[in-house]
């Protein structure tokens, strides 16, 4: 049985922007010393446009945030800026501080300002991908001989790019299971612990972290709290209004949620983290392209009916799960007896369209029942509007086995879509009994 919807984000669905609000950090893009200051690039300087008031709903701030209508042809819709550079009226004379777009697009400007909004953030900026967002920050935040306190249960690819890239680099990481406070506090290194690294729900197991205490720890210690959103969306969890010093998106998966992009995003709560990770976003160049920007904005007008669906969906194939004799667990933070059960409901507003579940049969039967279903489709990836299926061990997280960090080979992950739930029930019925 599913337990009370969260009810931790109540306060975020109308909950005011940190001081200056969504996009209001002095200048757009941080120069380098010598470099020539620019005009603060929003789209509400484009024709006097006004900003959504942070105090309207999330639905409304996610349709209209950034994207007042154009006031010279009345477009409904921000248009795709398939520019890559900008007339100058005489030398250094920008237009609304639109010079190159690396540095800045209008495009990319709506969706950083929407990002913004969603998650009560000062500054989002939309990066190339999640990991790009990922790599950029933790390079301006942290310097070789670091260190980062990091998921024991996280996604694959962020476990490579610790391991892989960035240790290489000189930056010392430790997994740590963040549902353990005084594990968390024990792993903390002091005077060279930068970062705690969270994501919650985790990827793939679904474990919960309490991101308000977390970010008690990391701000005694003097470092950031960075939470990846990326399971939660901003619509069920808002990491920033709970301390969170910075989110972290793919937003290939819910925000775009129509797997037909790859993004990523960070969103702050302070101007000067603010530029100096906008500094960094231009220097290096891992930026979202016009169109790419386009299609997230657009997954972002229908994210809070989406995700409503998502987790209808993900409530019912638990419940069917939960019957079956060859499921010897169900792991989805909805369910009373699921270990961070009442931390997810303090912190989110709903328990999310991911669900995992162990078989009884180990590997072998893990391997058959991803192979077997039909509206479930076999693929890496998750929150898109149609349902996924995947084994973590041989596929997401295949980078990581043989380490601390392996998955179970039983495990199977689904990120359930928005069909007709029945149809879900139905398909995952049908792979259970072997295909019969």
């Amino acid at each position: 049985m599913i337990g009370e919807r969260g009810a931790g984000s109540a306060e975020g669905e109308r909950g005011a922007p940190r001081e200056g609000g969504a996009g209001s950090a002095e200048g757009e893009r941080g120069s380098p010393p010598g470099h020539h200051p620019r005009t603060t690039v929003t789209l509400a300087n484009l024709g006097g446009m006004a900003l959504t008031p942070s105090d309207d709903g999330f639905e409304t701030r996610a349709i209209h945030a950034g994207q007042d209508p154009d006031p010279r042809t009345g477009a409904v819709v921000p248009p795709i800026y398939a520019t890559s550079t900008y007339v100058q009226d005489g030398v250094g004379g920008l237009r609304e501080g639109y010079e190159y777009s690396r540095s800045a697009n209008p495009t990319r400007t709506a969706l950083e300002e929407c990002l913004a909004s969603l998650e009560n953030g000062v500054r989002g900026l939309a990066f190339a991908s999640g990991l790009a967002a990922e790599d950029s920050l933790l390079r301006t935040v942290c310097a070789p001989g670091d260190h980062v306190v990091a998921p024991d249960d996280a996604y694959g690819g962020s476990s490579r790019l610790f391991e892989k890239v960035l240790r290489p680099w000189g930056l010392e990481h430790t997994p740590v299971a963040f549902s353990d406070l005084d594990a968390v506090r024990a792993a903390v290194r002091a005077g060279s612990t930068r970062v705690l690294w969270v994501e919650t729900p985790t990827n793939p197991l679904l474990g919960i972290a309490d991101i308000e205490a977390l970010a008690g720890i990391a701000h005694e210690a003097g470092a950031l709290l960075v939470v990846d959103n990326t399971f939660a969306s901003p619509y069920l969890q808002q990491p920033l209004t709970l301390g969170a010093d910075v989110v972290v998106h793919s937003t290939t998966k819910y925000c775009g949620g129509h797997s037909d992009v790859i993004g990523g995003a960070l969103v702050v709560a302070d101007h000067e983290l603010g530029e100096r990770l906008a500094f960094m976003h231009n220097a290096v160049g891992a930026v979202a392209g016009p169109f790419d920007a386009w299609l997230v904005l657009r997954g972002l007008r229908t994210l809070a009916v989406r995700m409503e669906r998502h987790c209808d969906n993900a409530e019912r194939v638990v419940e069917f799960l939960g019957s079956r004799p060859e499921v010897s667990q169900v792991l989805y933070p909805g369910l009373p007896e699921f270990p961070g059960h009442v931390v997810a409901r303090r912190q989110m507003r709903r328990f999310g369209g991911m669900v995992a579940f162990r078989l009884q049969g180990g590997e072998a039967a893990a391997l058959e029942v991803v192979e077997r279903s039909r509206v479930f489709t076999l693929a890496e990836s998750l929150g898109g509007v149609e349902s996924l299926i995947e084994h973590p061990g041989r596929m997401t997280h295949a980078s990581v086995a043989g380490s601390p960090l392996e998955v179970p080979s039983d495990l199977v992950r689904l990120s359930v879509g928005i069909e007709t739930a029945d149809d879900l029930v139905a398909d995952l019925a049908h792979a259970l009994d072997g295909g019969a």
